[in-house]
Formats: structure tokens, sequence, C-alpha cells
């Protein structure tokens, strides 16, 4: 069996065999980051093992593959675009983005955006806009020492999607980036995402996981996100990948005073997927909502880390997570609300329920509260259960089969967190593809030609 010395040496390796082409594949201050994070990735003791935030998540057997790493930027094909276009999440009349194995491809929308605002490849954006990215990439960012992963991403990262919106700007539309991996071998990438709205600027955006090609892949993707006094985004992730991706997606927002941020994921297929959230609200009157759905059976993993910081007074947190499991897979949640000192009157609610169907099917649940204030409302609970029997038997008195009560107890059991999605068309998109996955109807993912790898 593969050790963690084995796997770091071999980044070691690549990182340093690598490094012209990396640094070629991205500019500015993207390149001048990455000694010092491969440095702290290595302090850090380089993949996480036995550690208490992956205590229940093996990632060896994952980097332990043998991929080729994407060091440069490969062109869409047409077949590319038309899969672009029967994404699952579609209809939204939305500025689409679309990105290849990590790097930025184009806008595919042909219009133009509101005057101000940027939307561009990161590398573009390192070369066009300097001083903007120097002053906001990788300045919100948890510590090496928590995510060792983080710092490897920015170690490799050399593009991914920059999104300014400038003070006071409203986006109508939302933006829709589609994230694609596609390769010919198995291949390991990297994707580096920076998004900053100004004063009272607003956005919606959504993202949407998908795979091109019948490979394994080991995708690290990070997101910033930096929302200034008074400004609003809602972001939502679809993830819909094959059982052959792992995906290790981390998003870490900034919010200053008043802002409002709130997040929906919903998880309808992959292998082993890594949520981390991570959410400081730095300016009083904040608001930070985050929703999350994952649906999981044959031996699917699914981690959910979030870790809301009340660092200023009178702001909100609201949390609430659903699961379900069948066959023999495996859920984590791990939730952390931190209220400093001097963050008087807080409130904060966290919640995590899930749905076992089977005696195979596992989840570990950890809902923590660390409060240092004493004016503050805050609470926690997890549930993990399986199919109400009465209400299924109420289902079934009304004429109602076995089989079609069933789906209805877990649709509506999950639909309690779609609901809050609040774009219609994705919302209603969402919905199908829930039902048509709890029916078993979706054995791979959603418009993929390719069988799952099992």
């Amino acid at each position: 069996m593969m050790q963690p010395e084995t796997v770091n040496n071999d980044l070691r390796a690549l990182f340093q065999e690598g490094r012209k082409a990396l640094d070629e594949g991205g500019a500015g201050i993207i390149n001048a980051c990455r000694e010092e994070a491969f440095t702290a990735f290595e302090k850090a003791g380089g993949i996480p093992c036995g550690t208490e935030e992956y205590r229940y998540t093996d990632l060896l057997p994952v980097f332990g593959r043998e991929y080729a790493a994407v060091l440069k930027k490969e062109p869409l094909r047409p077949s590319d675009l038309n899969e672009a276009f029967s994404c699952s999440a579609r209809d939204l009349s939305a500025w689409p983005v679309l990105t290849l194995n990590g790097h930025c491809c184009e806008n595919s929308s042909g219009e133009s955006l509101p005057d101000g605002v940027i939307v561009c490849s990161l590398r573009e954006a390192a070369l066009q806009y300097s001083d903007l990215l120097a002053k906001h990439y990788n300045r919100y960012t948890s510590p090496a020492e928590k995510e060792s992963l983080v710092s490897l991403n920015t170690a490799f990262a050399q593009d991914g999607v920059f999104v300014y919106i400038p003070d006071g700007v409203v986006l109508e539309r939302p933006l829709q980036l589609i994230n694609f991996l596609r390769g010919a071998r198995d291949l390991m990438a990297f994707q580096r995402n920076l998004v900053v709205l100004g004063k009272r600027a607003e956005a919606r955006i959504v993202v949407c996981e998908h795979t091109l090609s019948d490979h394994y892949f080991l995708m690290n993707t990070v997101t910033e996100i930096r929302l200034e006094e008074g400004a609003r985004a809602d972001y939502y992730q679809v993830q819909n990948q094959h059982l052959g991706t792992a995906l290790i997606n981390s998003l870490f927002v900034s919010e200053q005073r008043d802002s409002f941020f709130e997040s929906n994921t919903a998880t309808l297929y992959g292998g082993l997927i890594r949520n981390n959230q991570y959410v400081r609200l730095e300016g009083a009157g904040g608001t930070c909502n985050l929703y999350g759905v994952y649906i999981l059976d044959k031996s699917q993993h699914a981690d959910t880390c979030t870790y809301v910081e009340h660092a200023a007074p009178n702001c909100t947190s609201y949390q609430h997570f659903k699961g379900v499991l069948d066959d023999a897979s495996l859920a984590n949640f791990s939730g952390c609300v931190r209220v400093a000192p001097h963050a008087q009157q807080t409130e904060s609610f966290q919640a995590n329920n899930n749905l076992l169907l089977t005696d195979t099917a596992r989840i570990n649940s950890k809902p923590q509260l660390i409060i240092d204030a004493d004016d503050v409302k805050c609470s926690h609970g997890a549930t993990v259960g399986q199919m109400d029997e009465e209400a299924l038997f109420y289902l079934r008195s009304r004429g109602i089969g076995e089989a079609e009560a069933r789906t209805m107890l877990m649709f509506g059991f999950t639909h309690d967190v779609v609901r809050r999605v609040k774009l219609e068309p994705l919302r209603e998109e969402i919905d199908k593809l829930i039902e048509k996955r709890l029916r078993g109807e979706l054995s791979k993912c959603h418009n993929c030609i390719m069988q799952c790898k099992k």
C-alpha cells in the first residue's frame, strides 16, 4: 500500500520538475505565491492523513493513482461546447463561462457584460489587472496547518476564473461557471477562482461540475470571494461527475459590514467529494446562509466541512445540510461556528439531518459551537435515522405504492433544502435530478454518455 511519504515525494518532484511549465501557464502574483505555498504544504505535513479534519476520509487511494498533471491549457472542441449547452442546469438566461481541466476558456454568451464588470481568466487578470489581483489573491484562505491542500492548490494552480463587480452594480442575470474535466488518460488538475464584489454590488453565481471522458480525475479547486460593505452574493453549486472523479472543493468567503452571502450545494454524483466552506464575518450586520444536499449510493463518499467565524457583532449565520445515503456510501459532516469575544448579539443556527436507507450506509456528523461571547443566540444539532414507517404507512393507506411512497418521503426530505434556491429554473432542475436520482433513473452522471466507474 502506498505511504504518505511516497505521495508527498512525488508531488515535490512534480513541483520541481514542472516549475517552468507552471510559471509559463500562470503569471504575476499567481507565480509569486508558488514557492511559499509549497513550502507551507510540506511544513504542514503534506497530504492530510490521520488528521482531525480528515479522520474519516482516506485520501491515499485517491492521491496514490498515477495521474498526468495538467500543466498546459487545452483548447475547447466544438463537442465540448455542445456539452456546455446540454448542461443539467440550463435555461438560466445566464452569462456562461467555461473552464477545461482548470483553465478558463471563454465567455460563450457572445454578449457584453455591464460597464466595469470584469469576467476573465485568472491568468489574464494577473496580466491586465495586476494591482486588483494582488490586493485580493490568496488573502482569504485558511492557514496551511488547517488545510494543506489549499497550499497545494496555490503552488500548482495556473488559471481559473476572475470576477470583479464594481460598487453599486447589480447583475440582473446570473453568471454560470461550467467546469469540464476531459483527458486521454487519468489527470490531476488545479483551478483557482477569485470573485470580488464592490460596495452594494449584487451577483448570482451558478457553478456546474461535469466530466467528459471515462478516466480518473483528481480536481483541487479553491475559490475566494470578497464581499465589500453591503454587497450580496448567491452562490449555487451542482456537482454531477462520474464515480472516477475526486473533487477537493474549497470555498473561502470574506464578508464586510452589512454584506449578505448565501450558498446552496447539490451533490448529485461523484466518487469522492470534499466540500470545504469557510466564511469570516468581518463587519457588523453581516449575514451568511449555507445550505446543501447530498444524494449518495454505491461506494460514493461526500464530505461537508464548514467553518463560520463571527468576528464582528450583530451578525447572523444559518446552516442546514441534508443527506440521503444508500448502499455502502459514506458521508461526513463537520460544522463549526466560532464566536469571537467581541462578537456580541450573534445569532447562529446549524443543523445536519441524514436519512440512511441501508445498514451499510454510514454518516459521521459533528456540529460544533465555540462561543467566547455572552450575548448570543446559538444552537446546533444533528439527526441520523431511517424512513419514517408511520408516514410510509399513511401514504400506503391512501393507495400509494410502497416504492412511490418512499420516493415521495425522500423527495420531501431533501426539498426542504432545495427550496432555498432562489433561481426558479435552477431549483426546478435540481428537483428533477434529485427525483430521478431517488427513483434510480440516474445510474450515471446526468447527460454523460460514458458508463460510470464502479
